[in-house]
Parts: structure tokens; sequence; C-alpha cells
């Protein structure tokens, strides 16, 4: 049996000092058929460690839900670590922030009514009680004391920079005990006095998170970890991007200088993020401080390996840097590339046409149930957590009208009787339109929750349209209410196969003008024998979401930074693959291109 522990100044395995050089991997933003790609690749950077979250409201998408299957099977991507010889860091939140859709908390915990998230409120402890319960399976027999890769479990996630509940902590690390976790437990803050006070305990092991000013920081963690190893358990080497921003990068230079001085200190590291993945689906979180901002559906992070799991400049300095402090597998002096697949030496493009198109209003009725209210509800009260939300009504005024509503969650496309007439945006701040003088009929506004808050005192706030609605400063009622259910594409898929089936062998949809669905079909390339990655060109396109053979790659937008969409490999068939897109606004052309970048992919911004 082995052994993983806290000295008085190393971490010790089998009771011998060691050093953590692990590298950040979020299972569920990574489909499940790449992630030994991307662990074999952190072994050949020099890394020994893979650190994950684990979100639960991925897992846990309804009350009494547990999903453990598919790309959330945490069990099997703890063993693809161990099987390629690497340990594991767990942090299971139950907050994980992670740039994720409510900073992993599921939407369904705020509709209980006195819940009091991350803190000792019994309500909240009871249902954080029930999800580590489920864990309990899946990470107890998968320790290192146990014959499994986990060496270290965090408790909760930068907590000193949101609250000082020490009762909270206390119940955590109690529950973390319960469940039959023995490793070593730690937690991770800022390094600022306060938050390193208020987010830990004395009988958890300190680290901090930063990606600059090393010296300076190891140095004040030193003062609240007096013993045992020092770890930079979130060492940022890039960061994250929100729609209507710039691409974030950093210089790989100066983050190489960075990770040598702070190996040079015998700290322990994480590197956060050494692969980001994608923030498939409608999983994305967002920021608001001041302004909301939502983040885009890349999770690229400017990491050593990019969205595609290609090693970049960062990946071969961080490997040069980390070769100075320990063993690197398979490195060969002077020689830059280890045993991984080379790199495609030409670029190549699939083109295809969208071939129909179907308006939104054609197939609502196929993606969900209306539901009548006299006011508007918000949409987590129909247990509607992501995606988008129709409201309709009817309006019977003549003349100039001014809609006004009280606050849109997140942005709301509205239309009279089909015909668009504006859009309510919440990061500008929008909640008054004037309407067509002639505007009278069915009044239809598309609400998008464009990603929950993930960091900060607004998470968990409800998503729709919030409060009344008036017309002329009269309250608008009677209102029909279709959460759109998007999980599974299907009705919108065999809708679209009628119309091309009826259609011209050679007709296009020419633009597709939204909201609505449409339709393409292409064959995909090879590499070396085997179907490789692509990135799907939104560029000319306005704002939506797309699907390929049913997989939701997630949302694209015309603002910008994000110009295309990473398809992996694993989605794809050789031929007949189906492209859907839900256009919300306009497409430039009816023309698809996909592509295979020059490095086998980046995500261009």
């Amino acid at each position: 049996m082995r052994r993983f522990a806290i000295g008085e100044e190393d971490f010790l395995l089998d009771g011998e000092p060691t050093r953590i050089l692990s590298g950040a991997l979020h299972y569920f933003r990574v489909h499940p058929d790449l992630w030994a790609d991307r662990i074999v690749k952190a072994r050949e950077m020099g890394l020994n460690t893979i650190e994950t979250y684990v979100a639960w409201n991925a897992h846990s998408r309804r009350p009494g839900e547990f999903e453990a299957s598919g790309g959330l099977d945490l069990g099997r991507f703890l063993d693809t670590v161990a099987e390629h010889g690497m340990h594991a860091i767990v942090r299971p939140g139950p907050y994980i922030c992670a740039e994720w859709d409510n900073g992993g908390l599921p939407a369904w915990l705020f509709q209980q009514p006195g819940t009091g998230i991350r803190s000792s409120e019994p309500t909240y402890l009871a249902a954080v009680e029930e999800y580590y319960e489920h864990l309990a399976p899946i990470l107890v027999p998968r320790q290192i004391d146990r014959g499994g890769p986990i060496i270290l479990v965090q408790v909760e996630n930068e907590y000193g920079a949101y609250g000082s509940d020490k009762a909270y902590l206390k119940a955590l690390t109690e529950l973390t005990r319960r469940i039959g976790i023995t490793v070593p437990l730690i937690t991770v803050d800022q390094p600022l006095d306060d938050m390193i006070e208020n987010g830990s305990l004395p009988e958890l092991h300190k680290t901090a998170s930063f990606g600059s000013r090393v010296g300076e920081r190891l140095d004040r963690l030193r003062r609240h970890q007096p013993t045992g190893p020092l770890m930079c358990s979130e060492f940022w080497n890039g960061w994250f991007d929100s729609w209507g921003g710039h691409h974030h990068t950093t210089d790989v230079d100066e983050i190489a200088k960075s990770l040598d001085e702070l190996l040079s200190r015998g700290a322990s590291v994480n590197i956060y993020m050494f692969h980001g993945g994608t923030n498939f689906g409608f999983t994305n979180g967002a920021n608001d401080k001041g302004t909301y901002a939502p983040i885009v559906t890349s999770y690229d992070y400017d990491a050593p390996l990019d969205e595609a799991g290609n090693p970049t400049a960062k990946y071969w300095a961080f490997r040069d840097v980390i070769a100075k402090h320990a063993p690197v597998p398979g490195l060969v002096p002077g020689e830059r590339r280890t045993a991984f697949r080379e790199p495609r030496s030409q670029s190549v493009e699939v083109s295809a046409s969208l071939s129909a198109a179907v308006p939104l209003w054609q197939v609502a009725d196929r993606l969900g149930a209306w539901s009548e209210h006299e006011q508007p509800p918000m949409c987590d009260s129909l247990g509607h957590y992501s995606g988008f939300t129709l409201y309709r009504t009817e309006i019977e005024r003549r003349g100039a009208a001014i809609l006004r509503v009280a606050e849109v969650r997140d942005r709301a496309q509205v239309f009279v009787d089909g015909r668009a007439v504006g859009v309510l945006a919440r990061d500008h701040r929008d909640r008054v339109l004037t309407l067509p003088e002639d505007a009278r009929g069915t009044l239809d506004l598309l609400i998008e929750d464009q990603g929950r808050v993930d960091y900060g005192p607004r998470i968990g706030e409800p998503k729709g349209l919030i409060g009344p609605a008036t017309v002329n400063g009269d309250q608008v009622t009677g209102w029909q209410v279709l959460p759109l259910g998007l999980d599974d594409i299907t009705p919108v898929a065999e809708a679209l196969r009628d119309l091309t089936a009826a259609a011209h062998p050679d007709a296009t949809a020419d633009v597709v003008a939204g909201p609505a669905f449409a339709r393409a079909v292409f064959d995909a390339p090879e590499h070396e024998g085997a179907i490789a990655d692509l990135f799907l060109d939104t560029a000319e396109w306005g704002k939506g979401v797309a699907w390929i053979n049913g997989f939701c790659l997630g949302r694209y937008w015309s603002r910008g930074p994000q110009r295309t969409l990473y398809v992996p490999a694993p989605v794809l068939k050789a031929e007949g693959n189906e492209l859907i897109i839900f256009e919300l606004h306009a497409t430039a052309s009816a023309d698809v291109r996909l592509l295979a970048c020059q490095e086998l992919g980046h995500t261009e911004f």
C-alpha cells in the first residue's frame, strides 16, 4: 500500500520527499476519447500529476440525479490518469468557479427557499452531503492508499475571496473525511493575508493561486503556512476570454521565467491550465463586476496545449524549465519533440452548403411544452436552467408604444407577429424598447441564458424575464412560456431532413434569416488514416449555437473574439456528418467551411 503525506518540509511519497508537478485538465471540457491523449502529453512535458475540478451541476442537473457516464465518467478519467503513471489532485468544490456556469453549483439549489450558498446553512449542507455521497464510490477507492492515483483533495475553492464561515469549512472537512477520504486535504486562496486566513483552517494545508511575483507571493504563503511544502496550486499561465473582449495571451518567456523561479524555490506547482478544452453546449460561465460579461465557448486559456490538444510554444518552454528541475520522460537532449504525432504539414479545408432552413416558429412546438402564466415567470421556476426560453403574449395597442421590462437575463430578441423589432441586452442594461407604430398582435421574446455568473455575489441569480413587463405603462399579462429543449436536437434534425428530401438536390438556403435552424452535410477528412479534428468557421454567421451529429459544439457570435468552433475528431464519422445551426439573426451566406489548421488546428481569435 502506497502512502502520500505532508511532512515538515516536503510532500512525502512512501516516506520520501517528492515534488508535485501538476497540470489542470478538466475531464468535462474534453471529449472522453481524448483524455488519454492529453494525459500522455502532460507526462511528456514533465508533469507527474493531473488536477481536475468536479462540476457538481454537470453531474446533477436535477435534484436527486447524479450522472457519471460518458464525458462525465470521472472514474474512467482517474483510471486513465493512473494507467499512464500519473497521480491526481481532485477539487470537488462544491463551488469551483472555473469560468463554468454558476461556478459549478446546480441552479436548482437556489430554488429552495432559505438555502445559504457556500455557508454552514443546513439546507445547503444537506445538498452538499448528498453530492459527496455520490462522489464517494468514485473517489474513495481511487486514493493512493487504495492503489489509485489520488494524492490530494481540495476543500472548497478560493473561499477567502467569498466568505469567512469557519463552521462551513469545518463541516466540509468533516464531511470529506466521513465519506472515506484519507489523503491530505488542502485549500487554495489568492496570496492576500485576509483571503488566506478566511479561506482555510489550521488542519488544512494552505496553497496559493497566482501567476507572477513569485518570490513575494511564496513568502506571504509561508507566513501563513509555516511548515510543510509550498505549493502554487493554480499557477496562472494564461486567461479566459469574454464575448466582445480581446483574446488573452501571456508572454511565453515571462511565464516560463516565473515557473523557473517557482521551481527554483523548491515549491510544488499545478499549472492552470495545462489544457483548457472547450465549454461545450451551454456550460460557459460569466462575470459581472459591474457589467455582465459572458465567457466564450473556447477555454483555450493560452495553455501549453491549445484547445485541440496541440503543443504550443509555451509547452516546449515549460518542458525545458521542468527538465532543469526533474526528469522528463522521453526527452532527447537537443531534440524538441517527443513521441507523439507530428503536426500536419498542410492545411485542409472542407466545404459544404446549408441546404435547408426552418424558422424557429415552425418547430418550436417540437422542442417543449407551453405553460400559461398571468405574469412572466423566471426560467428557473420552470425547471429550465440553461439555453433559450420563448415568452409569448398578445398586445392590442395601436400607435407608438414603449415596451419596458424590469430586467432581462440575459438577452431578449423581441418580435411582433414574427417580425424582429429589437434586442434587449443585459450587458447594455437595456430595459426599454420602442415598438413600431403598427405593432399589435403576438409579442414574442426569445430569451437566451448566456451563462450564469461564476464568481462573486451574483452566483445563483435566476434567469429569464425578471419582474413585470409593461407597454405604455400598462402591465402585460396572460403569458405563454416555452422552454426550448435543445439537449436533444433530434426533432429539429428530422424536420430539416424532411425539407432536404423534398428540395431539389442542389438547393441551398442562400442565407439563413433567424431565428432559424439550418442544416448541412459533409464528409470528414483523414490524417494518417484517422479522422482529423476540425474547426468550424463561424466568421460569416451572426449569433447562435452549432451541433454536429447531435453533439453541441457551443455558442458562436460575430461579436468575437472567437471565430471558430472546435470539432473533436471523435464526434465525426467518415461520411454524412450532419451540421445543424440555430442562427438567431442572419448568416452572410449559405457557405460552410471546416478547417484543419496547419498545426492540427487552433481556435482563431
